[in-house]
């Protein structure tokens, strides 16, 4: 990135914390903080971390006077959070935390990865107030700035929770380890669950292959790892009968049937395969190392990305269906800038699409913020316009 791009990127980030409101998680003092500055060489990352305030007054302050490219600050607490090394800080709990990330789930155009990124992250809100008990108001959710969405949980309930637990639930949502024996042995009358989901994603599965040519099917269960051709071919005998099953009474669906209980299991335990991704379709594609790790570093709500310019933005529950990050997130204004494409490009914000040329373009501020954050333009001169269509 030139210098003068960096340059530019510091001074919107600077006018951007000079006046802006910003947020604090509780209990500040407790929480290490950390940040990416535009130095000299950015946007290579050289993170400043091991860094403690006694308040908001004082971190607030210290933002608003280096502007920073990215700002983060621990999901835990600790006794001395800036204490050189981990072992030293003493940690006393963790607020719970959720990453979605469009990279994880889909790839493509940003706005549909930041839609499709949306409606997992609207499946695992679901999941946490309709199934595990939580509360809306016990619920934090922030776009992430860049192509997700981050929901944090601080219930002194879960604080002290360590990574086997977190990964318990991370597990749940996402769902992982699922056993078919457990979830079709116990009756139960919820509309909602993972007995549902999966009951649902294998009758889908074995009506594919009743539509499926008998050799195409045949190949497509005796692919799976120790089923041969024989137990594929009893399998298939029993599909109907265990579709039907799962219909009128799913605990009547007998897995001590060699053939069935064989491919059943060998089905649930594979983590590719046509089956696999109809139980996809039903998680919530949640980032698991992010909720298991107790020490993670996170993105300040009220913050700017330093790879997007856009805010990292909270947004009530109730909101988020109507939230749009290519307009809610976007802070930076509308006056002309001229920027150095490095390929052409179409991208939509603020209500207007832009279609972009290699090399020299004309776009709003907004817009050339953006370009320069993700290195897909650099800071240039000239006449050349291209409006929005």
């Amino acid at each position: 990135m030139k210098a003068a791009t960096v340059e530019f990127l510091r001074q919107r980030f600077a006018d951007y914390y000079r006046t802006a409101p910003l947020n604090a998680p509780p209990s500040v003092e407790q929480r290490e903080w950390a940040f990416v500055l535009f130095d000299p060489g950015y946007p290579e990352i050289r993170m400043r971390r091991h860094i403690g305030y006694q308040g908001t007054t004082e971190l607030f302050e210290y933002i608003r006077s280096v502007a920073p490219a990215h700002l983060y600050y621990s999901s835990a607490y600790y006794l001395l959070p800036h204490a050189p090394t981990m072992g030293e800080k003493m940690w006393r709990g963790a607020d719970l935390i959720f990453d979605l990330d469009a990279d994880h789930i889909v790839r493509g155009p940003y706005d549909v990865m930041l839609a499709r990124v949306k409606e997992e992250t609207l499946k695992l809100l679901g999941m946490l107030t309709g199934e595990l008990g939580f509360g809306e108001h016990e619920i934090h959710v922030a776009f992430s700035g860049g192509r997700g969405y981050h929901i944090h949980i601080r219930d002194i309930a879960v604080r002290g929770w360590g990574s086997a637990e977190r990964r318990e639930l991370v597990d749940y949502v996402c769902g992982i380890g699922l056993d078919p024996g457990l979830i079709l042995s116990l009756p139960s009358p919820s509309p909602c669950g993972w007995r549902q989901r999966y009951i649902e994603a294998l009758t889908e599965y074995l009506i594919m292959l009743e539509t499926m040519e008998p050799k195409e099917a045949v190949a497509e269960i005796s692919a799976l790892e120790g089923v041969g051709k024989v137990t594929a071919e009893e399998f298939l005998k029993r599909s109907r009968d265990l579709r039907a099953g799962l219909v009128t009474d799913p605990t009547s669906v007998n897995l001590r049937d060699f053939a069935v209980g064989r491919v059943v299991r060998t089905l649930s335990s594979a983590k590719e395969g046509r089956f696999a991704a109809l139980l996809r379709e039903r998680a919530a594609l949640a980032d698991e190392p992010v909720t298991t790790d107790i020490k993670r570093l996170i993105r300040l709500p009220s913050s700017l990305h330093g790879g997007s310019g856009f805010r990292v933005t909270p947004v009530a529950v109730r909101d988020l269906p109507d939230f749009d990050p290519l307009d809610d997130a976007v802070v930076f204004g509308t006056r002309s800038m001229k920027v150095d494409c490095s390929r052409p490009l179409t991208m939509p914000l603020s209500g207007a699409t832009y279609r972009l040329e290699k090399g020299q373009n004309t776009v709003p501020e907004a817009l050339a913020v953006f370009l320069c954050c993700r290195g897909l333009a650099e800071l240039s001169g000239g006449e050349r316009d291209h409006a929005p269509r």
